[in-house]
């Protein structure tokens, strides 16, 4: 009978790998769909001039009654549901990428817009959203008056 000498490290690295393939299972889904809902956010482009934010967000084969677009001062929500209209035939099989199902994304705003005055556009597959920017609240100084107390 041999003898073999006890190696913790041996234990340690087993384990090492062990993590590693948990961490790589989760984090590297085997398709595209089941990476979960990030992949169901519709990308978004903001760029802002000096009067408004121009708002893009791809959201392509749905129509515009199928979106719905809230707008506070602050920020902007669009939520949908892009539904299946594959029909499989009974012999065949079907592989589709796109994305089906629900989302709903909301854009903080790098400022204040008129919520009241926002114009939406479709076309081509893009939302474009047009946030005329808030006028600036204008610096108000007041002065302060400190009383002195005296005690009695």
């Amino acid at each position: 009978m041999a003898i073999i000498r006890y190696n913790p490290w041996s234990e340690m690295n087993s384990l090492q790998r062990q993590l590693n393939k948990i961490f790589d299972d989760a984090l590297t889904p085997a398709s595209l769909a089941d990476f979960g809902d990030f992949s169901k956010l519709p990308p978004a482009e903001l760029t802002e001039t000096e009067d408004n934010l121009v708002l893009k967000l791809e959201v392509p084969g749905m129509q515009p009654a199928e979106l719905n677009i809230e707008a506070t001062a602050k920020n902007i929500s669009i939520s949908g549901e892009r539904k299946s209209q594959t029909q499989s035939e009974e012999s065949g099989k079907t592989h589709s990428e796109f994305r089906y199902g629900s989302f709903q994304r909301v854009i903080p705003l790098p400022a204040k817009i008129k919520n009241t005055e926002v114009k939406a556009e479709y076309k081509d597959g893009i939302l474009h959203l047009t946030l005329p920017k808030a006028e600036a609240e204008k610096n108000k100084v007041v002065k302060v008056n400190l009383l002195d107390k005296v005690d009695a």
